[in-house]
């Protein structure tokens, strides 16, 4: 295990600053503490394209057409949203058809959205999570709905294939086998993180984070936008 550390550690010194991010996520605090641009934001992520260079900007128009001009104050208000007004900003019908879903069902939980997430993320079981209502909605995979835990207020993981390399590439470096079942990988990628002193999303933020784009990594190139998401 203390090889297993040392790798780990020498991924996480790589990603200076972190812990904010991550606590702002906890808190349910990203994107301003709107739970309908967490929402949109999962909906957007979950067909695969690059976050930082497809998704966040259409988040951020997303937000600039419908949130900040008051069309869409809360999950209720996404829920009952026109798709073809929503199409405007991000042409993938699936994608608007999951969000208006995970929408319509938080906003049964509470009056407040912040609650809301936070209330069903509480009580989501990971082992059960194809019952859940969430879960059982069109095109929430388990990567989506572990990441909708997290912004809910969940210290875990998503099995996404970032997620998955680097952490098996540790797993190697430190001389253990590479776990490939997503159900599996989630749990070992946890006690990973409680081993080495780090909490779950730490790990997984941290996947996202030390990813090269041209010359630079994710952690300084898109440092001016972290803030907000």
């Amino acid at each position: 295990m203390h090889m297993l550390k040392r790798v780990v550690d020498e991924y996480m010194s790589k990603v200076s600053g972190l812990e904010e991010h991550c606590d702002r996520c906890l808190r349910t605090e990203r994107w301003g503490g709107c739970v309908v641009l967490m929402v949109v934001d999962a909906a957007f992520t979950s067909i695969g394209l690059n976050y930082f260079t497809a998704v966040v900007p259409k988040v951020e128009k997303f937000s600039r057409i419908f949130v900040q001009t008051g069309k869409i104050k809360c999950l209720i208000d996404l829920a009952g949203a026109d798709t073809n007004h929503l199409m405007k900003v991000w042409r993938n019908k699936r994608s608007w058809r999951m969000a208006r879903a995970v929408a319509s069902y938080l906003s049964t939980l509470s009056g407040d959205d912040k609650t809301s997430l936070r209330v069903w993320a509480k009580g989501a079981s990971l082992e059960r999570w194809r019952e859940d209502p969430v879960g059982r909605i069109k095109g929430v995979g388990l990567v989506t709905f572990q990441y909708l835990r997290m912004m809910g207020g969940v210290d875990t993981v998503m099995p996404d294939k970032i997620v998955k390399r680097v952490v098996n590439e540790i797993l190697v470096k430190a001389g253990f086998k590479p776990v490939d079942d997503d159900m599996e990988f989630i749990k070992k990628a946890e006690e990973i993180a409680s081993t080495c002193g780090y909490r779950p999303i730490e790990l997984c933020w941290m996947t996202w984070l030390i990813q090269p784009e041209g010359k630079m990594l994710r952690m300084t190139k898109y440092s001016n936008i972290l803030s907000k998401i």
